[in-house]
């Protein structure tokens, strides 16, 4: 279980490569390695959410204000918020020491410097969001999985929205109900799918 990509500390060495992806539209290089999640290519839920999420951006729906990734691996989803977003603040979160340190050496790479990389509890408690976009660590299990969403949605701003990516046959409907069972002042709904996956848009009224 050590080398799974939720450990916090993936044992062996890191070994670093090179993959291209498709971010905020233009082909990006980007470092990936071991111990996190999705390291050879860019997972097709993580790319379904991305494409949904830049039709959103294109009808001119998109949220200012700050966005969060939760479980950013090698930061797909934060840094395509990033390129799209240059001036807004964009915080990538992991348990995954080394999904943090690729995260913040793409950033870097990519020229970014509105990306901010932290463990979930180095994130300042006062912060609320805007926007939070994740493909969530659903493996973990359904209590963990809720103890995660739960610390996290209730800190969207008002009229802040989530957009989470879940795969139909891992319980996209049944976290769906459990979101907005869970949380009243949130309006859900699923907004697309495709190939298997559910985008489930949360929004707080």
């Amino acid at each position: 279980m050590n080398q799974h990509y939720f450990s916090e500390t993936p044992t062996g060495e890191m070994r670093l490569r090179d993959i291209e992806v498709i971010l905020a539209g233009e082909t990006r290089t980007v470092s990936t390695a071991g111990g996190v999640f999705s390291p050879e290519h860019l997972d097709r839920g993580t790319e379904i959410l991305l494409t949904t999420l830049r039709d959103i951006e294109a009808d001119g729906t998109g949220d200012a204000g700050p966005i969060l990734d939760i479980g950013c691996g090698w930061g797909p989803i934060a840094l395509d918020a990033a390129l799209a977003n240059p001036e807004t603040p964009v915080w990538a979160v992991d348990v995954n020491e080394r999904s943090r340190e690729l995260t913040a050496a793409n950033a870097a790479r990519l020229g970014l410097t509105n990306v901010h990389v932290a463990a979930p509890e180095d994130v300042p408690a006062d912060l609320k969001f805007a926007q939070i976009r994740s493909n969530p660590p659903i493996r973990v299990g359904k209590e963990v999985l809720h103890e995660i969403l739960t610390a996290w949605l209730p800190r969207l701003v008002s009229g802040g929205s989530a957009y989470l990516v879940v795969a139909k046959h891992l319980g996209a409907d049944s976290l769906q109900k459990w979101i907005a069972t869970s949380f009243e002042d949130l309006s859900v709904e699923r907004i697309a799918r495709s190939k298997g996956f559910h985008i489930i848009e949360a929004i707080n009224d």
